[in-house]
């Protein structure tokens, strides 16, 4: 490219179609012109041109006005918008038992899988009967996952069931093919394409800093699009319907104003303190940013809550490390400080980029420098640094037209041609089905061998590039045979088995019967097999304890049961416990040779034991001084009787017992409740009435008292003589 060529880009948008004039200057950039024109119908809808003729008329108009200034203008670079792309969730579980270390072909393999179940859940949701509508312009893992647990890779693992969960995007063909038929009618040429997300986050996150978890909101009229960055690449797209309309619309319902003047309000509250409106009455108003924020903060709320419950959603349900805000509707009043405080962010971590963040560009200086150009701006550099290619590639003898956002992959082509992933490998062999001690089990072939793919007659994998033109052969993968298995591989091959109870020694004598005929361990299977595989008869820990007449032990080991008001009741703490080779398990759980077991006892406890362990409280107990000298007050709260007997906090409970609990209501303590302590006798010297005093003030017998009180009774005397009290 010549030095000072210029570059022409057209960001088409919901509200307006903004054109921009970019000079390229070897490795800088300068905005030579760039002119917006808004829709005067609804022309776009959701990212995708619903009127042709509407939205080329308004490219021809941007068009002719800026070659009065810059010459003929031939070809255009625009984007598809972010909001357009479908963001998916799939997982592909695929049975590993008896297979080989996983390699990282079978992960390729179960990725793409579920990235063609990403393809068809796409096309179903959105009323399409073939999924090869839809390109798919890239996935992330989410997880893998062998038997259930999470792991950090599958390579070289060994298990039951891996599983791999992706998040795919996908653009349909149509927005690509109407934003070509626009541009013919406007008589421009496309000369790239791009993603409105990439070509934003290409110039504000530059691949050096996509390790990091950054979301990008670019908050339109009607739509806002959020792209997330993380681990070195883009990993989610996605869009939702709410956005700058949102609060212009609240604007005008609180205020009385027609939607323009709203939106001029709302526009001048991000740069102004204060604000003048007239509203359809004719009434002019002088406001404060702080009333009008207060008044539209639903509209705000919603506005956050929308955005950053879908960022939460694209991230794995987790907040980014920051975000950065771009378009026209960033600048909403309020709104940075609430989503960051929605995704508990410092208020630094959630920032408005404008196009000066950009680096290695200049403007003419007339031009706003507001966040609604860093995407229109980043169309032209993106297009022009990295444009988005078809390319044709035989897959088969049969050509497939692919979308490139990234390079392209065998396993892409694949994707493209919609051959089936699964159908792709050999099936597995016939399975056996034999029973064992009368359950039945299945035993599966072999698995069946992944396919052979030929590029330009060459051996690849999935992983390998390939280039416009080139040829790929695909051959189904080999099916899997039936297993040969021998009895030795299904069950515990030791004729004797020794076993350790209660720190004493037994052996277990065993065989093996296979459809009624004694065998040995390397008799081979087949199928329908019926085989008997006892130890001396036995099997569980139950069944070793009743053969060796140790039924005493299981008693103990059953768990400590009650009724409680009628209602069945298991108390771990007091039941009895078997632990095998250090760990808990039950009289049910299989035994194996020198296996170490104890049976611990079943406990009785008391009734205090048993209080404390349902956390009832029997008594209530209040400290108080009576003249001066501290005594302890007593209430009872709860009692527990057994076949109508009431029982003491010492006596002891048995497994089976049947007992009720009866609650009495406490009201607290009263000064009358002294008298269950102390005896009371008036003096000999005493005369009339006496007094209650708690504290020092007088006090009745209902009296509330509480803990430290100090109470007494004073009793008026003769002349000459002195109170006293008798206790």
């Amino acid at each position: 490219m010549q030095n000072n060529e210029k570059l022409f880009a057209l960001d088409i948008g919901t509200r307006s179609v903004v054109g921009i004039i970019l000079e390229k200057k070897e490795e800088s950039y300068h905005v030579a012109d760039l002119l917006a024109i808004e829709h005067t119908e609804r022309a776009m809808l959701d990212g995708q041109i619903h009127d042709v003729l509407a939205v080329s008329k308004i490219i021809t108009e941007i068009k002719n006005k800026l070659e009065i200034k810059h010459g003929p203008l031939e070809k255009v670079s625009v984007a598809a918008a972010g909001r357009a792309l479908k963001t998916e969730r799939a997982s592909y579980e695929m049975n590993i038992e008896r297979k080989p270390l996983i390699t990282k072909e079978d992960i390729l393999h179960m990725e793409l899988t579920a990235v063609q179940q990403a393809q068809s859940s796409v096309a179903e949701k959105n009323e399409r009967d073939k999924s090869q509508f839809y390109y798919c312009v890239g996935y992330s893992v989410l997880y893998y996952s062998l038997d259930e647990q999470e792991m950090g890779s599958l390579i070289d693992q060994q298990g039951l069931m891996a599983k791999v969960e992706i998040i795919a995007t996908f653009l349909p063909k149509v927005v690509v093919e109407s934003l070509i038929a626009a541009l013919h009618r406007a008589n421009l040429e496309m000369q790239a394409l791009t993603l409105e997300p990439i070509a934003a986050i290409n110039v504000l996150i530059p691949p050096s800093m996509r390790r990091l978890n950054v979301a990008l909101v670019d908050i339109g009229a009607g739509t806002s699009d959020i792209a997330i960055t993380d681990s070195g690449t883009v990993i989610a797209y996605g869009m939702v319907p709410v956005a700058g309309d949102e609060i212009t619309e609240a604007l005008s319902d609180a205020y009385l104003l027609d939607f323009p003047l709203a939106e001029k309000a709302k526009r001048e509250l991000s740069q102004n303190d204060h604000i003048s409106i007239s509203d359809i009455l004719g009434f002019t108003t002088e406001l404060h940013k702080e009333e009008v924020i207060k008044e539209i903060e639903p509209a705000l709320d919603k506005l956050a809550d929308t955005i950053c419950r879908e960022i939460l959603s694209l991230n794995n349900h987790k907040s980014p490390k920051a975000v950065m805000l771009v378009g026209g509707g960033s600048q909403t009043p309020a709104l940075q400080l609430k989503i960051a405080e929605m995704l508990n962010l410092p208020s630094n971590r959630v920032a408005i980029r404008g196009i000066d963040a950009i680096t290695h560009l200049t403007f003419e200086k007339s031009f706003h420098l507001g966040p609604e150009l860093v995407t229109p701006i980043g169309i032209a550099i993106t297009a022009e640094k990295s444009p988005v290619q078809y390319k044709t590639v035989y897959i088969n003898e049969q050509p497939v037209r692919l979308f490139e956002v990234n390079k392209l992959t065998v396993g892409d082509c694949i994707l493209a041609s919609g051959i089936k992933m699964n159908q792709l490998y050999g099936k597995p062999g016939n399975a056996m089905i034999v029973t064992i001690n009368n359950q039945k089990i299945t035993i599966p072939g072999s698995h069946g061998e992944g396919p052979t793919i030929l590029r330009n007659e060459i051996p690849c994998s999935l992983e390998d590039t390939v280039e416009d033109g080139e040829s790929l052969t695909v051959y189904r993968g080999k099916d899997g045979e039936q297993a040969i298995v021998q009895i030795k591989d299904l069950i515990d091959t030791e004729p004797d088995k020794k076993i350790t109870i209660n720190n004493k020694s037994y052996t277990i004598h065993s065989k093996i019967i296979c459809n009624s005929k004694a065998v040995s361990v390397d008799h081979q299977i087949e199928d329908k097999d019926v085989i008997e595989y006892r130890a001396g008869t036995t099997t569980t820990i139950q069944e070793v304890l009743e053969t060796l007449h140790l039924t005493q032990l299981i008693d103990e080991a059953q768990p400590f049961q009650i009724l409680i008001n009628g209602k069945e009741t298991i108390l771990p703490a007091f039941s009895g416990r078997i632990v095998k080779n250090g760990l808990s398990c039950r009289l049910n759980q299989l035994f194996e040779h020198n296996d170490e077991i104890i049976l611990e006892k079943r406990k009785t406890p008391t009734v205090q034991e048993l209080a404390e362990r349902k956390q009832i409280l029997m008594y209530q107990v209040l400290p108080v001084y009576f003249n001066d000298k501290k005594i302890t007050l007593t209430k009872q709260l709860a009692q527990i009787r057994r076949k109508g007997q009431i029982l003491q906090m010492q006596d002891l409970l048995y497994s089976g017992d049947d007992i009720r609990i009866e609650q009495k209501p406490f009201d607290g303590f009263l000064f009358q409740d002294l008298f269950a302590v102390v005896n009371i006798n008036m003096p000999e010297n005493g005369g009339g009435s006496f007094q209650l005093l708690r504290n020092g003030e007088r006090a009745t017998f209902l009296t509330p008292i509480k803990k430290e009180d100090k109470l007494s009774i004073i009793w008026p005397v003769k002349t000459g003589s002195s109170p006293s009290m008798n206790k």
